[in-house]
């Protein structure tokens, strides 16, 4: 199908100006240092101040979607009903996935055909499989040369990449596809040699694409299908113009996929002007409400955060606490180590190893808290996971939404929980509003109240510090090498918990 009347077709989409609010923005615990995490290069503008008129009732609007000229495939109820090679459904069922869930439902049967796809749909809900399933299959047979990938997919982080490949690591062994994972943090030297020797699919953030391009080491004159992952999130950290660069190398007339937890203005220049005809689908509103989820606004004194946030770390179970700064994720580490809870700090100030030892540490049960920024907020999946915890409110309620979709995934349940300082109330009740979400309650609560335990399961700590010690620290070796390391299900580094010496009192 002749597909270069993008640029032309572009232009006939029309934009609805809605007024978007902010949430406000909570202090740092324990410090007032500035975070060095990516920031927003747009901010949401102020909605019901004076002279503005009235505030929106509900979620941030969107933008005008685009209307489908070609009428879009059903959706099915089995993968069995999907035009998909037979090593792929095979594949499918040794790894247990056995109903498609609602947006790889609608998505593939239309993504497989080789329609532009624009989904919504809230982290968690399936999204890497409703376009990997149909890459990998439009893929099946093909061969890239060196250095000339078949098939892009851009992530905004370097959490989501690892995620991403993972998830599709199966079903491109299936096929006998080859997969490379291109990201800051590691040895550019090793992910270079990858593509020299060939890869069919590349799952990467701009920024290291962007540096191998430029070394000449990948072109994307043979991508036949693209992939945004977290488009909103790539807008957002200011990555459209290194976006729309790459996409504007990439084949004419290729086949576009578009995924992202919400459909804001930010990504409405994607839209116009890279998808044609899309299939629209959306599985959740904006808000992405979920009814397996509990939203808990614990209202908290100053003087009593720190002892709050402590003895919600030292639950029976894995928690995630978020926090504005590195510095401030850092400090609560630190204290939480000394009281016996095991906790381990993940923020952009880690190197990329040590990002990886402690999400797997944190995975396989070694530590019990992680205490990140929102670096954290996306790309990271967690089984069984049931409880978030903002320390510091978030800045707006997309961040708050996808800190809280760290739990309640796949259909499980979970709590999200925020310490609300008394000049924190309102900018909290903004962003609530905004993202469309009524809490399940709104308590005053101190340390060692039964309703605090109630909520989150907080106890007061042993007292005993502990120290987390890595294992194997070859790991990091092999990461800095780029060798391989262990596949899904091992222990990345491994470590080791063990309590720290007491000193002799005398």
């Amino acid at each position: 199908m002749n597909r270069d009347r993008r640029s032309s077709s572009a232009s006939s989409g029309r934009v609805r100006t809605d007024r978007k609010s902010t949430g406000g923005t909570g202090s740092a615990y324990g410090s007032r240092f500035r975070s060095h995490e990516p920031r927003r290069t747009s901010r949401p503008t102020g909605a019901g101040k004076s002279g503005q008129g009235p505030r929106s009732a509900g979620p941030q609007q969107e933008f005008a979607l685009p209307t489908t000229i070609t009428e879009p495939l059903p959706a099915v109820e089995s993968f069995a009903e999907l035009d998909m090679p037979e090593g792929l459904l095979a594949a499918l069922g040794v790894e247990g996935v056995t109903v498609p869930f609602p947006i790889q439902a609608a998505t593939l049967p239309n993504a497989l055909a080789g329609r532009d796809v624009l989904g919504r749909g809230r982290t968690g809900s399936g999204k890497t499989l409703a376009f990997g399933l149909a890459l990998l299959a439009r893929l099946n047979g093909r061969r890239a040369q060196p250095r000339q990938p078949l098939a892009l997919v851009l992530v905004p982080t370097r959490e989501l990449a690892q995620q991403v490949t993972d998830a599709l690591a199966p079903y491109a062994r299936a096929l006998r596809l080859r997969t490379t994972t291109v990201v800051g943090g590691m040895s550019i030297g090793r992910q270079a040699s990858s593509l020299r020797g060939g890869a069919e699919v590349v799952v990467a953030t701009p920024g290291r694409l962007k540096d191998l391009i430029e070394r000449g080491d990948c072109k994307l004159d043979q991508v036949g299908i693209t992939v945004l992952d977290e488009a909103d999130q790539m807008a957002d950290m200011g990555f459209m113009p290194q976006v729309t660069a790459l996409l504007d190398q990439v084949r004419p007339g290729g086949q576009r996929l578009l995924f992202s937890a919400t459909l804001d203005r930010n990504i409405d220049l994607l839209v116009r002007r890279y998808l044609h005809d899309p299939v629209v689908h959306s599985v959740d509103p904006t808000a992405g409400g979920v009814a397996t989820m509990e939203h808990h606004l614990l209202h908290v004194r100053d003087t009593e955060k720190h002892s709050t946030a402590t003895e919600i770390a030292a639950r029976d179970g894995r928690v995630i606490l978020f926090l504005d700064t590195k510095h401030a994720v850092d400090k609560l580490t630190k204290h939480l180590l000394s009281v016996g809870v095991r906790a381990s700090a993940l923020h952009g100030g880690k190197s990329q190893s040590q990002r990886n030892r402690t999400l797997a540490q944190f995975k396989d049960g070694h530590l019990t808290a992680l205490v990140a920024t929102n670096v954290a907020a996306r790309g990271i999946h967690v089984d069984n996971l049931d409880l978030v915890v903002n320390v510091d409110p978030p800045g707006d309620h997309k961040d708050y939404l996808h800190r809280g979709g760290r739990t309640a995934r796949a259909g499980e349940s979970g709590t999200v929980v925020t310490l609300v300082l008394p000049h924190q109330r309102r900018s909290m009740d903004r962003l609530m509003l905004d993202a469309g979400i009524t809490p399940s309650s709104s308590t005053r609560v101190s340390p060692g109240e039964a309703e605090l335990q109630r909520i989150t399961g907080a106890r007061t700590p042993s007292g005993v510090p502990v120290v987390v010690t890595a294992l194997a620290p070859a790991a990091d070796r092999r990461e800095r090498s780029g060798a391989p390391g262990r596949g899904r299900g091992g222990r990345a580094g491994g470590s080791r918990v063990r309590r720290a010496p007491t000193r002799n009192p005398r």
